[in-house]
């Protein structure tokens, strides 16, 4: 029991954060979320909605493949997965067809973030609203990573990310997985090989912002910035269609 102890005290010093955080997105969630909607890759931790919003889920495999693919959550209750799709493109939804989108951490696991917005906002309905956590860099397994410039996901967009993949892969080795050096190539190979969702961009609140004002000002994007909240280790980025 003794050695249970500095565990237990390290979950009761996070209750609070744990509170805020959980508090933080309802409340957006009460403010902005109504009709049907859609929430990409919830995995274990969907967003919870306030009556009268309703969704379906979306991932690119079924719930057998997904756990398949992340045993790291073996312990967690996934999501029954309604549509397989490319959450970057959602191409089986039509246009104009949703209230909502909701794409908690995950904007920074798409390879092409400015086309994955430019698509978010082709389903929505005018009006509409896409809810967007984005991880804190700084307060995060990235925090050793450097931000990604905005010229380099305008190139990713205009040239296509298969030149920049491998660079990311041996990023994440080398500075999240923290590889030895020696190893970094072959597990480079595996990411490729089993095609893993890594991280591909990461941001922290200024650098999203800048992305963001290129999309809406250069891009030409149909979209206002409702909010941008910093929630612990995250900040959650309300985007309305127009």
């Amino acid at each position: 029991m003794t050695g249970d102890l500095p565990a237990l005290a390290a979950r009761v010093r996070a209750a609070p954060r744990l509170i805020r955080f959980g508090l933080r997105r309802r409340r957006l969630a009460r403010r902005y979320l109504r009709g049907a909607g859609l929430e990409i890759g919830a995995l274990h931790s969907p967003l919870p909605l306030p009556a009268g919003a309703h969704v379906r889920y979306v991932d690119r495999m079924d719930r057998i493949g997904l756990r398949e693919h992340y045993p790291e959550l073996d312990d967690h209750k996934l999501v029954e997965v309604d549509v397989i799709d490319d959450g970057e493109r959602l191409s089986s939804q039509p246009d104009a067809s949703a209230d909502f989108i909701i794409a908690n951490h995950f904007i920074e696991h798409t390879e092409d973030p400015l086309g994955t917005i430019e698509s978010h906002l082709r389903v929505l309905r005018p009006g509409g609203i896409l809810y967007m956590a984005v991880p804190d860099r700084r307060r995060t397994f990235d925090s050793l990573r450097e931000p990604t410039p905005l010229e380099h996901v305008v190139r990713d967009h205009e040239q296509g990310p298969a030149g920049s993949r491998r660079g990311h892969q041996e990023e994440w080795a080398r500075l999240v997985e923290c590889v030895p050096p020696e190893q970094v190539q072959a597990r480079a190979d595996a990411l490729e090989r089993a095609d893993y969702s890594i991280h591909y961009h990461v941001w922290d609140p200024a650098g999203f912002t800048q992305l963001l004002e290129h999309a809406r000002d250069r891009r030409e994007l149909p979209f206002a910035v409702e909010s941008l909240t910093s929630n612990e280790h995250e900040f959650v980025a309300i985007l309305r269609r127009i």
